[in-house]
């Protein structure tokens, strides 16, 4: 069988590994020289403590097992199972730890309640004051900037993989087959949209306009080197809110009696934190939905997470070399995993994981292999 992928982000790029592992023939076309959409701008989380129940934590599950094990045949992926935990401060955050504890599936999630003490043994640069933390053993990360690119390295030394970058593919002709902009024809057995956040032009005119996606653009920043680990991601109570893993009676006694931080409500945020592999932290994030994006980003939400960071840290954030917005593709229904439909005879349009799309991409080609028999 040959497959062609468009789009080579990490969900296309998942789609093409899981068709080569599987014997087949891929061209994947990406209409950057590389893909330079959210893939490349998030934290690199695979994160399995906030999923809701059901099919998403099962997805994410599988997910978490499937990077494992790429993870150990591609080291440039970078993978580690870091874990996460999210310091407490209040009566109320502690409340809703400890019903997520309290879960049935708790176990899967790998969640513990931990004292302050506890956790600076299991991520000793949290010296700053909180009194308990919730630590969920499953979560890990990848190198999100490098990723993609180790991926494709692996890929090509199949010999069943080819490349195609600065193309941008125009139209679909025929049955499984697509034309560039460079008039040149790929024809395939199956043909998997994985566009992202290009949800226009060919997008919009395969699927309609109806498509039941949005674009959500966030903010995050990179530091320099922290000069010590940080042996877990790191995340903050506000996570709670946004997150559906939390929701229940002790999440709505906190949102009633304990407001969120004026500038963190007006930009939807949390915090999520990682450390890459040269030692600086990943930090963000906000979520804007209203459309037409700013183009530029305001300084406000830097501050606020440097100031969570730094009660976190107990000492001075290293300095933000890097500041960015990226765009991903959500399902208006947010309870659903992904979009996935067939556009076309031999064409299919995967898109709109959201915030799962690094943590759950894996899972979500398995599943798009499975369906088309491959």
């Amino acid at each position: 069988m040959r497959v062609i992928v468009v789009g080579a982000g990490v969900v296309g790029t998942m789609h093409a590994w899981h068709a080569v592992s599987r014997g087949h023939e891929v061209v994947q076309i990406e209409r950057e020289s590389e893909a330079r959409g959210a893939s490349l701008r998030n934290f690199g989380q695979i994160w399995i403590s906030g999923r809701a129940g059901g099919e998403e934590l099962e997805t994410a599950l599988r997910a978490r097992e499937l990077w494992e094990g790429i993870g150990e045949q591609v080291p440039g992926l970078g993978f580690r199972a870091c874990g996460s935990l999210t310091p407490l401060r209040t009566v109320r955050e502690v409340a809703v730890a400890e019903a997520a504890v309290a879960r049935t599936d708790a176990a899967a999630r790998g969640y513990k309640l931990l004292t302050a003490d506890e956790a600076r043994a299991v991520n000793p640069a949290l010296r700053g004051a909180f009194t308990a933390a919730l630590w969920c053993e499953r979560d890990a990360a990848v190198e999100p900037r490098t990723a993609q690119l180790a991926l494709k390295q692996e890929l090509l030394a199949s010999g069943r993989y080819t490349y195609l970058g600065g193309r941008e593919v125009r139209e679909v002709v025929g049955t499984a087959s697509v034309r560039d902009d460079h008039g040149d024809v790929h024809t395939g057995d199956a043909v998997i949209l994985a566009t992202g956040a290009w949800l226009g032009g060919l997008v919009r005119e395969l699927a309609g306009p109806d498509l039941p996606v949005r674009r959500v653009r966030l903010q995050m920043m990179q530091t320099d080197p922290l000069g010590e680990p940080l042996t877990t991601s790191v995340a903050d109570a506000d996570s709670f809110r946004y997150y559906p893993a939390y929701r229940g009676e002790a999440l709505d006694t906190l949102n009633a009696g304990q407001a969120q931080d004026p500038v963190a409500a007006e930009h939807r945020m949390q915090l999520l934190m990682v450390q890459r592999r040269d030692g600086g932290l990943t930090i963000g994030d906000t979520h804007e939905y209203e459309h037409p994006f700013a183009f530029d980003t305001v300084e406000e939400p830097y501050e606020h997470l440097t100031r969570v960071v730094e009660a976190f840290l107990g000492r001075p954030l290293p300095r933000i070399r890097h500041r960015w917005a990226g765009v991903y593709a959500q399902c208006t229904d947010t309870s659903r995993v992904v979009h996935r439909q067939q556009v076309r005879e031999g064409v299919w349009l995967v898109t709109g994981p959201g915030g799962r799309g690094m943590t759950c991409s894996p899972a979500i080609a398995e599943t798009t292999a499975d369906q088309l028999g491959w």
